[in-house]
């Protein structure tokens, strides 16, 4: 028996938490290193700067290989979400998922996660080599 659903485009924090939890939903906070480290992240958010070519490649990895996996994008207020959203469909992503408000809500969005109560957790600068 099948549980698969198709997950909306677009979608508000509490939603993205609950699909999180409920069905493994991947989020990846596309934010700068220096927001993650003034608001922290949302629990469970991999942090994945969407900038330099390598980001299409990382998010392959992370799915699996599987441009079919649903994946949720997160910023500060859903703007540069969107659009790098457009930008994996555009590169075949089909389950590339929006997250309106972002973190810190802002430009008519609404509260945003962190305003929502939804769980963060500190950004650690995490060292390589």
């Amino acid at each position: 028996m099948s549980t698969t659903a198709q997950i909306p485009d677009r979608v508000h924090p509490q939603e993205a938490h609950k699909l999180m939890q409920d069905a493994g939903l991947v989020l990846i906070d596309i934010r700068t290193e220096g927001e993650w480290m003034r608001s922290g992240i949302a629990e469970g958010a991999i942090t994945l700067t969407a900038a330099g070519p390598e980001f299409v490649e990382h998010v392959l990895e992370l799915l699996g290989n599987d441009k079919t996996k649903p994946f949720a994008l997160i910023c500060a207020s859903g703007n540069r979400s969107a659009h790098v959203q457009r930008f994996m469909q555009a590169h075949g992503f089909t389950q590339a998922v929006n997250v309106v408000e972002g973190m810190t809500g802002g430009f008519g969005a609404g509260p945003g996660w962190i305003l929502r109560g939804l769980p963060t957790v500190p950004y650690h600068h995490r060292r390589t080599g």
